[in-house]
């Protein structure tokens, strides 16, 4: 999570929402995203979608099963459905997000066992160094 604050000031700095995100597999990180969607002009490039897209390509595959997003924001509706169709195992966020977030909403697509075409909904660890993740804001 530390990583992920890392990440998450460098998109502060150039004037993108304060979101960091890594992939990590066998204990190691493979990749990371940092929030660019103001950037680069792209409403898709959140922190965990970019992520996602360089584990893609380190890997060579699309199954990432075996690995475990760690972000500092929680995963919106949008990333949710991401990390699902990839099949990660494991999400661990800082901070919660409120009505746009895919696990706590009232649209919990990380959660979600009615689309039998997914695997089963990863593991979600909240609140990992929630302060440190929530002063990202100010």
């Amino acid at each position: 999570m530390r990583q992920c604050i890392g990440l998450a000031r460098v998109a502060k700095e150039r004037g993108d929402p304060p979101v960091g995100c890594v992939i990590v597999r066998d204990g190691a990180v493979v990749a990371e995203g940092i929030e660019a969607g103001r950037t680069k002009g792209d409403v898709t490039c959140h922190a965990e979608v970019e992520a996602i897209r360089a584990a893609r390509r380190l890997l060579g595959r699309a199954d990432l099963s075996d690995c475990t997003l760690v972000t500092t924001h929680e995963p919106c509706i949008l990333c949710s459905y991401v990390i699902r169709h990839h099949r990660i195992a494991r999400v661990v966020l800082g901070l919660e997000t409120g009505e746009i977030g895919g696990y706590s909403s009232a649209l919990p697509v990380l959660a979600d066992t009615t689309i039998k075409r997914w695997a089963a909904p990863p593991v979600v660890v909240a609140g990992v160094l929630r302060e440190a993740c929530a002063a990202l804001m100010q």
